[in-house]
């Protein structure tokens, strides 16, 4: 896994578990939004190739959004509004424009964020047991997927040049460094 530049905040796991209820509405808009993700970055003609992989993703991401879906019906917690997240947010507006570079871009950051879900969904694997066990044991089970995906996409920016792929990821792996530790009490994932 990737060597964060800066650790989670001390603040993040009690935020969360002080707000489960509504990590989990972010979770499944963060599910959701991890599909259309995918399924867009099939419009970039450096991915033509990568479609079948693309989709797999997107697939998976799907059967997460379904699974937050029954957690939150089994917990009678409303499918509410997304709250935006500063992170993701400033993440991409990092994203350079121009076909081979927005590509490039698009993917580090994707990269990234299910590498920051893989970390977090470690700790809340750990860090929620006590409150709920059956919530700790689903979070364990998405780490490995979680995993994958950032591998996947990292690889994809990879293929289409090494070179600059390498040199996006140090940018944003320092941007996420100074937006990591940026406060904010929203309950959010990232």
């Amino acid at each position: 896994m990737l060597l964060w530049r800066a650790p989670l905040p001390d603040s993040w796991l009690p935020k969360v578990r002080a707000r489960l209820g509504e990590v989990l509405v972010d979770h499944a808009h963060l599910e959701r939004k991890a599909v259309t993700t995918a399924l867009n970055l099939e419009k970039y003609q450096e991915l033509y190739g990568q479609v079948r992989a693309l989709n797999a993703i997107a697939i998976e991401e799907l059967q997460h959004f379904n699974q937050v879906l029954s957690l939150l019906e089994e917990r009678g917690i409303p499918f509410g509004q997304p709250i935006r997240s500063p992170w993701i947010s400033r993440m991409m507006a990092a994203v350079r424009k121009g076909r081979r570079e927005q590509v490039i871009d698009h993917l580090v950051v994707c990269a990234l964020i299910e590498g920051r879900s893989c970390e977090k969904f470690q700790i809340l694997s750990e860090g929620v047991r006590d409150l709920d066990p059956g919530l700790a044991d689903f979070y364990a089970s998405l780490v490995e997927s979680e995993g994958n995906h950032y591998a996947t996409y990292l690889i994809m920016a990879r293929h289409i040049d090494e070179e600059e792929s390498r040199r996006r990821l140090d940018y944003f792996l320092e941007l996420d460094a100074e937006l990591i530790q940026q406060p904010h009490n929203l309950p959010l994932l990232h």
